[in-house]
């Protein structure tokens, strides 16, 4: 066992472990950490806990002090010189006319790199764009591209339920959705209404997922037959979150449909007495 914090880096950024060496560390405090990029600025976002060593495929590095005044005031400083790094980086992208947009700018606490991100719909020659950079700022470039839904997450916006984006929130990372879990949910297949803002499938139909999946196990599919308290029906709609089922009569004078619990109704299975017609006499036949 290892005890270790979490620290996120970005305010919905992935969170990552450090070992405290010893450091008395709570949530919410500001840290300097040892990363694979050197010194970086953080937010602890989980107090110390064990957690096993072989959850770890990599050592896990530790952290080097408690955020001073000086480190929260170069921090301060860092995020006002990416914001005149986004502007200045807006006018080279469109002194060399290339085909992208420019999201979000990134430097690190140490002052060795600068993080440009940006999405494109291809592939982007920007060599001279960064000899351009490095002249300006003196120090190394790297410019990354992203997807939509990383810019949606960077970016955050309003989803169609209101709320700010769960991707801009809380989500540490991604997590694959299909439009089966549409389905299953009983939603119309409209991209304009399962899609989130980045245009892709809402992360939402993950988060409810697994209750749908619980319920649909003791819920008749619709068109199947059931046996309910006053007789044999076929499913004509099933409320899985309401937990009922319209049931639909058919007589030879009318059609009746009527709600039902689901637990007061029982899918009609064939008997288990029937039998296949037997061809045990053509087997015999060969034999002879």
């Amino acid at each position: 066992m290892l005890n270790v914090i979490g620290v996120r880096f970005k305010s919905a950024g992935k969170t990552y472990y450090f070992d405290p060496r010893g450091l008395n560390i709570s949530c919410g405090d500001h840290v300097i950490v040892e990363t694979s990029r050197g010194m970086e600025y953080g937010e602890v976002v989980m107090g110390k806990r064990p957690i096993e060593t072989q959850q770890f495929q990599k050592p896990v590095k530790g952290v080097i002090r408690l955020a001073t005044e000086d480190d929260e005031r170069k921090h301060r400083e860092n995020k006002e010189f990416e914001k005149d790094a986004y502007k200045i980086c807006l006018e080279k992208i469109q002194n060399h006319k290339l085909e992208m947009k420019l999201v979000d700018v990134e430097y690190t606490f140490d002052g060795n790199k600068i993080l440009f991100y940006f999405t494109a719909d291809g592939r982007v020659d920007f060599r001279e764009l960064v000899k351009d950079l490095a002249t300006v700022f003196k120090t190394r470039i790297e410019l990354r591209q992203i997807g939509v839904r990383d810019e949606a997450k960077t970016l955050g916006s309003i989803g169609v339920c209101g709320r700010s984006l769960c991707c801009n929130q809380f989500l540490d990372d991604f997590v694959p959705v299909s439009i089966k879990m549409a389905k299953e949910q009983g939603l119309a297949l409209n991209p304009s209404k399962i899609s989130g803002a980045c245009g892709r499938l809402m992360c939402c139909l993950k988060f409810e997922q697994d209750t749908y999946e619980e319920l649909l196990k003791n819920a008749p599919r619709q068109g199947a037959t059931v046996k309910t308290p006053d007789g044999n029906g076929s499913v004509e709609y099933v409320s899985l979150l309401k937990g009922y089922v319209k049931v639909r009569f058919d007589s030879e004078n009318e059609t009746t449909v009527k709600d039902f619990k689901i637990e007061d109704v029982v899918p009609v299975t064939r008997a288990d007495g029937a039998r296949k017609p037997s061809d045990g006499g053509k087997k015999q036949n060969k034999k002879q």
